[in-house]
């Protein structure tokens, strides 16, 4: 096997010549992929096809976790990482330092400077403003712990603002004060509220953050926990679903339902009674959640049609799956913190796998370190020999960590690994040692090995840990 480093530089060459690197499909192509000109690196038409990679796995349908195991994962990850939230079993009063902490550790004054939409700096009299609408000093040191559910896919932020800040003036595209989304049905413990009262600071079971009180209805434990266990049920198996436009109960009309949301079926309505108007035959009728006019919890029914991307349960954990799951997405916006009513490389690889029943932290630095799943962690002693033999053993599925980003291994062609992330763009080093650089912004597929981390290091000398989401 060639030692990349010891040429100092990872080129399209050794992009070619690392074919040999495993013999890990079980089928292999007689002739080596050509890479057409200004093209993303070693991608060709057929690969961005799940059936490519699936064709490819001599065990694609074999399940790799069972409901069961899945079960015990989903517990096991509540319980040791804290990144995680039981929502459930939270004490009935929240203390005031837990809650001062939470609020903290986001809403703080930045130590660099940041610009706004029209690439200005932002004045340290603006950051005094957020500072003052988060009205730390108001937390009670004692609250009864207060619940409810999101009613629309709604954003999460650093402040009480939809302020957005970049790190550069040339920044226009990751918002800095974004911090994620949160879908309809998703449980929230509603920690504090903003000085303005549009505001609620909200602890929800990946994240906490600030989220705008028009998204979140506020109600009894006992409701918003019933609500999240009703069977039967659907689970959202494709990017997206859309409830049936209505004119009569316009909070549910066109509603967004991301991958793995799960929503309510209203299995014994009956087919004579209308759905805001409209018979139901070729519909579910679904429960959802709704705000009042006094911001208390209600639900309605609404229709989901028949055509959307829906199962009744959440989908067998097999490689065949994860491929058409993961694919679904291939060419979606890349949207930073969930941004752009899209997702990132960690919001990306949580959904694919939600679909199947597995929760995964939120950000990918907690994805990679998380106590509670199996994975393989590299260090400054690993050295590049030691990474290309762990690579030959990747599976579909695995999740692949570096600083910042997570990718999911898609197969190997040519004993090449290849990957889908959700990413702004790849760096290699061209046909002549060049490094090229292209934009991607969006769910893509690439190979691994030949990714740059930087102008002299490849990604592979990157790499922090390897997540493996089977026994």
């Amino acid at each position: 096997m060639t030692d990349m480093r010891a040429q100092g530089r990872f080129s399209l060459h050794a992009f070619i010549a690392l074919i040999s690197l495993a013999a890990c499909t079980s089928q292999s192509p007689t002739r080596a992929p050509v890479i057409p000109p200004h093209a993303v690196v070693g991608v060709q038409e057929p690969q961005l096809k799940p059936e490519f990679w699936i064709a490819r796995e001599s065990n694609a349908h074999q399940v790799v976790l069972d409901a069961r195991q899945i079960a015990e994962q989903n517990a096991r990850l509540v319980q040791l990482d804290p990144s995680v939230h039981d929502l459930e079993n939270f004490p009935p009063a929240l203390a005031g330092s837990d809650v001062r902490s939470w609020i903290g550790k986001l809403s703080q004054h930045p130590d660099h400077k940041m610009y706004d939409d029209a690439g200005r700096e932002l004045e340290r009299a603006v950051f005094d403003g957020l500072m003052h609408s988060v009205a730390l000093e108001a937390v009670p040191e004692t609250q009864p712990t207060r619940y409810g559910l999101v009613v629309k896919r709604a954003d999460l932020r650093t402040f009480p603002s939809p302020l957005r800040a970049f790190n550069s003036a040339d920044d226009r595209d990751i918002d800095r004060f974004q911090e994620s989304a949160l879908f309809p049905g998703t449980p929230v413990v509603l920690a504090h509220e903003s000085r303005d009262g549009n505001w609620w600071f909200v602890v929800s079971p990946l994240y906490a953050a600030w989220v705008e009180k028009r998204f979140v209805a506020e109600g009894a434990k006992e409701d918003v926990f019933a609500y999240t266990h009703k069977t039967p049920y659907l689970v959202v198996t494709g990017a997206t679903a859309k409830t049936v436009f209505t004119p009569a109960r316009p909070e549910v009309s066109e509603l967004q339902l991301d991958m793995g949301v799960r929503v309510p079926v209203l299995a014994d309505w009956s087919s004579a009674t209308p759905v805001n108007g409209q018979h139901p035959y070729t519909a579910h009728v679904i429960e959802l959640p709704v705000r009042t006019v006094d911001g208390r919890l209600g639900f309605t029914p609404a229709l989901l049609p028949r055509t959307a991307d829906t199962s009744g349960d959440y989908l067998p954990l097999n490689r065949a799956n994860l491929l058409r799951q993961g694919f679904k997405f291939l060419g979606e916006r890349y949207g930073w913190g969930h941004s752009y009513n899209a997702r990132d490389c960690s919001g990306f690889v949580s959904e694919v796998y939600r679909s199947f029943g597995v929760q995964l932290p939120r950000n990918s630095r907690d994805q990679a370190q998380t106590p509670a799943l199996n994975r393989i962690t590299f260090t400054e002693d690993d050295d590049h020999e030691r990474r290309l033999e762990v690579l030959r053993s990747l599976e579909v599925g695995d999740l692949i960590y570096i600083p910042g980003h997570v990718m999911m291994v898609i197969g190997f062609d040519h004993g090449m690994p290849y990957v889908i992330h959700d990413t702004t763009g790849i760096s290699y080093r061209d046909g002549q040692g060049e490094v090229r650089r292209v934009v991607l912004n969006g769910v893509s597929v690439t190979p691994l090995t030949p990714l740059l981390f930087s102008r002299k290091d490849p990604t592979v000398d990157h790499i922090t840990s390897i997540l493996r989401v089977r026994p």
